[in-house]
């Protein structure tokens, strides 16, 4: 089963990726991941991606295709994955497929989780991190025992900058304007399935998780 999870920042697909990934036993493959553990390995190409994330630019195309196609080519990814975060753009989209259509593969699936503008800036401006361990909480769903303070570590838990309302909103909008033309590229394949993520966790859950059992 091979599928991606496309969706504005905040629908959650991190978290549900995470919990297919358990549940299908195929890799979650996220690109921010994938940027962290190549930039502590200091390879080449992390070395290359940190160079750019630190200036606070985006990482070219041509360092994120060449990590990606790292990371599919390795034994786990063999029978499938789920990818998130990546495609970002058509043009990664079909340098994807290029990719895939040398192993003699294609997509299965892109789920597209979809939520209200509202709901995600509620989620996102009440994100907590804490600043020793990087535990995640939620002023609302999920709040600490104790306000400002971390449940595992007692570190300081603070909201990131782009976590603002301001901030997500101008994120959406950047989404808007590079992303969300994904969904008619996949949906002019016949890929795309819309996911309601605006509901209860679980709901969404079972929905993504009754779509992909198809594809087993």
């Amino acid at each position: 089963m091979r599928v991606v999870l496309l969706g504005p920042p905040g629908a959650g697909k991190g978290t549900h990726a995470v919990m297919l990934s358990q549940e299908f036993g195929i890799p979650h493959i996220s690109t921010g991941d994938i940027f962290r553990e190549e930039m502590k390995s200091k390879t080449a190409l992390g070395m290359v991606a940190g160079s750019h994330i630190d200036k606070g630019n985006l990482v070219p195309d041509e360092v994120v295709l060449g990590i990606v196609q790292n990371r599919l080519e390795k034994d786990d990814a063999r029978d499938g994955f789920i990818l998130d975060g990546f495609p970002r753009t058509i043009p990664q989209a079909e340098k994807l497929e290029v990719m895939l259509g040398k192993k003699k593969a294609g997509l299965d699936a892109v789920a597209y989780l979809f939520a209200p503008e509202e709901i995600i800036v509620q989620r996102l401006s009440g994100r907590r991190v804490c600043r020793r361990c990087g535990a995640v909480f939620h002023t609302v769903n999920i709040p600490p025992r104790r306000e400002g303070i971390c449940d595992n570590c007692g570190g300081e838990l603070y909201r990131r900058k782009d976590d603002s309302p301001e901030a997500v909103r101008q994120r959406m909008r950047q989404y808007e304007a590079k992303t969300a033309g994904l969904i008619d590229y996949y949906g002019q394949q016949g890929l795309v399935f819309r996911v309601d993520a605006g509901i209860a966790r679980e709901e969404t859950y079972e929905l993504l998780r009754e779509i992909l059992a198809r594809f087993q």
